[in-house]
């Protein structure tokens, strides 16, 4: 097992593919004129596959593939008929765009759970956000999903003055849709402008359904990062993911492969390690795993001690959102 320094077992990984988007959301990707990988940088299936196959057996029993947008990449149905082999639980994390060309690949991989990144339901304001005038398909691919039996989670980024707009339009999808509405509270990441004024807490946000509806707090799961709710008569579900207001690092069993191999053992951590070139060099790779495991901070990367509300983003040390994984 992958046991840190403060006795938490690690048994799921977030392997991003690709650091390529083909939304421009800011709050992911840095405002500047950003340039992706090359193709040689990146791993390729087979040692997304090697890498992977250290971690299972050293525990690890949940994968998730992100990006960027992992559907972008141009042999992803492959690296996730070589990941289902694994027999662990995988999962994938999109923007929903390009679903309907990989939904059979992700039946056959035994794929379940579906995260679609989706901030807006306004069309306009989509693609304000987006850069794409591309919600219709997002929407109708979150359908199909559905339509095909996948459990579908809807993850929004709340912006102070932008999400109180459309907090209930959200909670209302749930009243007659099976989806699970993630609220996820502000992140500082390099080149998204992240500032503490434009944090909205879970706390205000849960304030303002309670006055408009009648609600039920639902068990979360273990190591889950969100507070789940249910509106009561409603299909779906509502969370609130607390990591700027309420961290959960305690309970944290997450590790991270960046699209070039770069181990993270936290999304604010700046601390790498190289796994990718170990790999190729023939070096112990195991041994890696191990030392960034021990090298865990007790939490947030060890970079938010007083809390957000007294952090600067010109302080943090880390890369942006999209070159990470979502």
């Amino acid at each position: 097992m992958l046991t840190d320094s403060f006795d938490r077992i690690h048994d799921y990984l977030r392997i991003s593919v690709t650091d390529n988007c083909n939304f421009r959301c800011s709050y992911c990707m840095p405002e500047e004129c950003h340039s992706f990988m090359k193709q040689d940088q990146l791993m390729n299936a087979q040692e997304i596959e090697a890498l992977a196959t250290i971690f299972v057996k050293r525990g690890v029993r949940k994968i998730r593939l992100t990006g960027g947008e992992p559907l972008v990449r141009k042999d992803f149905d492959k690296i996730l008929q070589r990941l289902s082999a694994l027999n662990v639980e995988l999962l994938i994390t999109t923007n929903g765009s390009l679903v309907h060309k990989h939904i059979d690949s992700l039946k056959k991989a035994g794929v379940t759970t579906v995260n679609v990144s989706l901030d807006s339901l306004k069309p306009t304001a989509f693609e304000q956000l987006t850069k794409r005038n591309v919600f219709e398909q997002v929407w109708l691919n979150i359908l199909m999903l559905l339509e095909n039996g996948f459990r579908v989670k809807i993850n929004v980024v709340a912006m102070r003055d932008s999400i109180e707009h459309e907090l209930f339009d959200f909670i209302e999808l749930t009243r007659n849709y099976p989806l699970h509405i993630r609220f996820i509270e502000f992140m500082p990441f390099a080149g998204n402008s992240w500032s503490k004024n434009k944090v909205i807490t879970a706390g205000e946000m849960l304030t303002a359904v309670q006055a408009n509806y009648d609600i039920v707090k639902l068990k979360d799961e273990p190591h889950s990062t969100a507070r789940k709710y249910k509106a009561i008569g409603h299909e779906g579900t509502f969370a609130f993911i607390t990591t700027m207001s309420k961290q959960f690092c305690g309970e944290c069993n997450r590790l991270r492969l960046t699209a070039e191999g770069k181990m993270k053992n936290c999304l604010f951590g700046k601390d790498e390690l190289d796994l990718l070139s170990a790999l190729r060099n023939g070096n112990d790779v195991e041994e890696l795993i191990l030392q960034s495991v021990q090298s865990k901070h007790a939490a947030m990367g060890g970079q938010f001690e007083k809390g957000y509300q007294h952090t600067e983003a010109t302080q943090l040390v880390n890369r942006s959102m999209v070159s990470i994984g979502g």
